[in-house]
């Protein structure tokens, strides 16, 4: 998948909301760079933290309530 798309799957989940969405994606690319494990089959070597993130949100394994 396109990251075009990704994108825009992960703006749906916020309610099209670009400002939930970069709070999101910035506090899950934090908890990554802690040592998080991604929730999603990803190489982290060979991808951004900003990128799995973002398809963590839009596939749903990642929301506001998981985030704060």
């Amino acid at each position: 998948m396109r990251m075009e798309e990704i994108i825009a799957k992960a703006l749906e989940k916020t309610l099209n909301d670009r400002y939930v969405l970069a709070n999101m994606v910035f506090t899950r690319v934090k908890q990554l760079e802690n040592g998080a494990q991604p929730l999603v089959n990803i190489d982290i070597k060979t991808h951004k933290f900003s990128d799995i993130a973002m398809m963590e949100i839009a596939e749903g394994k990642i929301g506001v309530e998981k985030i704060i």
